[in-house]
Order: C-alpha cells, then sequence, then structure tokens
C-alpha cells in the first residue's frame, strides 16, 4: 500500500515545531540535515564575519548567518539555507521588512561542505543558487583548503589556499584571501 503525501509549504515549514533538527524544503520535501561539526563551524563562521565585516564598514547591503531561510521556488516550495549569504542594500530597501523567509535568492550564497556531504549533493546546491538568481556561490571545502567559485554554468573556478576570491559586481571591492578561512 502506497501512501500519497502532499507537499509541505514555506509556510508550514516556518511554523514547524522545533524538533532539535535543521531542515531544508526542497520541492515540497523535508530534508533534515546533521548539525555542524567544530571544524566546519568554524568556517561557516569565518566566512560570515568577513563577509559581514566588510558589507558592514562600505554598507553594501546585509548578510545574513546560517539558518536563515530563502524561499527559491514555488508550488511546490523550495527554502533552502546557506551557511552565509548577502543580499544587497538596493534589494534590502526595495523588499523592506521581510516576514518570514526571504523572497528569492542571495545575491551570494556560501556553503560549506561537511564530511557527510556528497559531491553531486553540494553540486546540485550550488547550481540550484544559480538557477534561483544567485550572482555568486561560494562553496568551501575545508578538507580541501579550497573554495570553489560559481557565476555561471560556464564560470566555475576553484581556488586554493595561496588563491583570493573576489567579490567583482555581487561585493564590490571585497577580495578575502582564501587561507582567511582556515586560520
Amino acid at each position: 500500500m502506497t501512501t500519497q503525501t502532499r507537499p509541505v509549504t514555506a509556510e508550514e515549514l516556518l511554523r514547524k515545531p522545533d524538533d532539535g533538527f535543521r531542515y531544508e524544503l526542497v520541492k515540497g520535501e523535508l530534508r533534515k540535515t546533521v548539525p555542524a561539526g567544530s571544524e566546519h563551524g568554524y568556517v561557516a563562521y569565518r566566512i560570515a564575519l568577513l563577509l559581514g565585516q566588510y558589507v558592514e564598514a562600505n554598507n553594501l547591503g546585509r548578510v545574513y548567518a546560517a539558518e536563515t531561510g530563502f524561499r527559491i521556488s514555488s508550488n511546490p516550495d523550495t527554502v533552502r539555507a546557506p551557511y552565509a549569504a548577502f543580499v544587497s542594500r538596493e534589494r534590502v530597501e526595495a523588499a523592506r521588512r521581510v516576514e518570514g523567509y526571504w523572497p528569492g535568492a542571495p545575491d551570494l550564497a556560501a556553503e560549506v561542505v561537511s564530511p557527510n556531504d556528497t559531491h553531486t549533493g553540494v553540486t546540485e546546491k550550488a547550481l540550484a543558487w544559480l538557477d534561483a538568481g544567485s550572482r555568486m556561490v561560494l562553496v568551501v571545502d575545508p578538507l580541501q583548503r579550497a573554495v570553489t567559485v560559481y557565476r555561471s554554468l560556464d564560470d566555475i573556478r576553484v581556488l586554493t589556499e595561496d588563491a583570493t576570491v573576489d567579490g567583482g559586481d555581487v561585493v564590490p571591492g571585497w577580495r578575502l584571501p582564501v587561507a582567511d578561512l582556515f586560520r
């Protein structure tokens, strides 16, 4: 006997009682995620800190920490939560006060590879951010001590510790030495 279940909505996810787990919503399906380990959490903190300091000092917009949901598609709903995200000042001002999940993708989404992540899963998430409208996606790999920068399907670069991430037109003037993420 097959049980038919209906897709979960973003509103239902937002109202879901806390059961100690973190969830994302992908095409109406809840996906439980495992809490970050020590190294993973530290690297996620570093990218949010270094991006946030620059964005605030230059009044470029807002940086959001892990756990912030972005509703990137509807019917069925998809709500993703990057480990760090940037939304430009212009978009923040146009949206005014947002109740619930941010409507749409951040300009920049940063993901940190966990020991339990698969290459396919991480790539799927990075491409989903681009498809939803993110203009830059950073995938930080603590084990490899590298950052993969996705700007489009045709512009993907892997940067090692001796390289520097350039914010380009997404976060103008921001430069992040990859090694600074792993201090």
